[in-house]
């Protein structure tokens, strides 16, 4: 399949998302599109896979003019997609998610499982994506979770492949074997967009690289032409610096001490597992795992939103145990959740009362039970030019910022209070290389002011840039921490289970 996009034009109130964006994607080519938040990928793939119609342009196939007014024709036209966040069924099989929707049934009307459950293991083969087509979903870890999205594509006969952000939650190890598939589809003469912000990855499996900036495409390049440098200044409009500037670490004395944390989910099965750890003044500890290993219930209950079932959490000497959420903020923890638009904001609230959500009860923001609103306001402009938050007004609901000017929101309210602990999870998730950047150097300050740092990321990259020690989480339980420098394939190989002995000697 040949898709050609030309004069892609798409508004929404006040906003251009898309403005004559012209793009080609050449049969059995591997695509790269890159963007800063809010620049239109999205956008983009929504026109192209049914979701949105372009208020102008017009979209061709193998040089046919089509137009989608759903995701059913766009499929039935040859084209898929796999987004970031799963559309699965976690109690089906594979061959029943995969099949669903086009399902073969037998004389009685009844889904023809043996079926469905064979011509699912004979495309796994064929695509070398290996998956047990009789298991069901909600027991497969993400990285299979991932291959059994892209079958279902495949098994409605895509030609091209959208992939949105598909490394965001795999190891190394399952990032390297995606993109084994992704030349194994390529071979085919299938075509793929990849979206990722990861510009490595653009540059490891990407055939070409298209940047769109403020909606428009600045410009395409073949991989080897340009380098992650030149990538990450196209995308921002500036030069960016992608590895933080971190002195030495200037450790001091304990801060937060875990001893054997074990905590349960609501069914009472444990999550956390006996978890020993101790964090330090002016250190970053990062803790490093694939999602859904542990790492939230950790974090929950370090910052007071889940009770240990056993063990202790102690910050600064004093136990939280008894304490009501709101007692553990103002104790000196500072915590920038990994669910930024659930946990950290509310949406229909402004900025400005946003930057006073953990403090609005406090002085100078009332006085005797009374909002003051001027000193509100006054705090609300000062975080917004500190921190760069690109807003209109301070009066703007937190809903209409981009993702990376509401992880800045989140970042300036927890940073700009006295805190000795920091516990920051998966900061920079789904956001721009200017925005990571931004948020890098304000973890390192903290950092270099003298708090403890807990850093909670799937990102390797981001670890290997902040962390001073790092340790893994893996089915609950905490491996390590270790000295850094810790080399990137053995903290990935431990994120999958492997040995830490035996990680370390490989990673070697």
């Amino acid at each position: 399949m040949r898709l050609e996009l030309e004069g892609i034009t798409k508004r929404f109130p006040g906003v251009v998302a898309n403005d004559h964006v012209d793009l080609v994607i050449e049969e059995g080519e591997v695509h790269g599109l890159l963007g800063e938040n809010g620049a239109g990928k999205s956008t983009l793939m929504n026109i192209l896979y049914g979701l949105y119609s372009a208020d102008e342009g017009e979209i061709r196939i193998d040089g046919t003019p089509v137009t989608f007014a759903d995701p059913g024709q766009a499929i039935d036209a040859g084209i898929g997609m796999v987004h970031q966040h799963f559309m699965l069924v976690p109690v089906f099989t594979v061959a029943e998610n995969i099949v669903l929707g086009v399902e073969k049934v037998s004389g009685f009307g009844k889904l023809d499982r043996a079926r469905a459950s064979q011509e699912v293991r004979e495309l796994a083969e064929r695509s070398g994506l290996h998956v047990d087509p009789d298991a069901k979903v909600e027991d497969l870890p993400v990285g299979i979770q991932q291959r059994v999205e892209i079958l279902k594509a495949l098994y409605r006969d895509a030609a091209l492949l959208i992939l949105d952000e598909p490394t965001a939650v795999l190891t190394p190890q399952e990032s390297d074997d995606l993109f084994d598939a992704i030349r194994a589809f390529k071979a085919e003469g299938r075509s793929v967009v990849f979206i990722s912000h990861k510009l490595r990855e653009h540059r490891a499996v990407a055939d070409r690289i298209s940047v769109l900036r403020r909606g428009s495409i600045v410009g395409t390049a073949e991989p080897d032409e340009v380098s992650e440098q030149d990538l990450a200044n196209l995308m921002v409009g500036r030069p960016v610096e992608l590895v933080v500037d971190k002195p030495q670490a200037h450790v001091q004395d304990s801060v937060l001490r875990l001893d054997g944390l074990t905590v349960h989910d609501a069914r009472g099965n444990p999550v956390v597992r006996d978890v020993d750890l101790e964090v330090h003044r002016g250190e970053i500890l990062a803790i490093a795992g694939v999602e859904g290993n542990g790492q939230s219930p950790l974090v929950e209950a370090i910052t007071g939103l889940r009770s240990a079932h056993d063990g202790s959490v102690t910050v600064g000497g004093t136990s939280i145990a008894h304490m009501t959420r709101k007692q553990v903020l103002r104790s000196g923890v500072g915590h920038v959740p990994e669910n930024r638009g659930r946990d950290g904001l509310i949406a229909q609230f402004s900025i400005a009362e946003n930057c006073v959500l953990n403090q609005w009860d406090m002085e100078p923001f009332a006085k005797r039970h009374t909002l003051q609103f001027g000193a509100i306001a006054e705090h609300a402009q000062r975080l917004v030019n500190s921190y760069d938050i690109r807003t209109p007004s301070i009066t703007t609901p937190a809903s209409s910022l981009s993702g990376g000017n509401q992880q800045k929101l989140v970042i300036a309210r927890e940073f700009d209070q006295p805190i000795d602990l920091l516990v920051a999870s998966q900061p920079t998730r789904g956001i721009d290389v200017g925005s990571i950047e931004y948020i890098h150097q304000q973890l390192v300050a903290k950092r270099d002011d003298g708090t403890a740092v807990v850093l909670v990321s799937s990102e390797l990259d981001e670890v290997l840039a902040l962390a001073d020690r790092v340790a893994v989480m893996f089915r609950g339980e905490l491996v390590g921490p270790f000295d850094m420098p810790v080399a990137k394939e053995a903290m990935g190989l431990m994120m999958a289970g492997t040995d830490p002995a035996e990680a370390m000697a490989k990673g070697a």
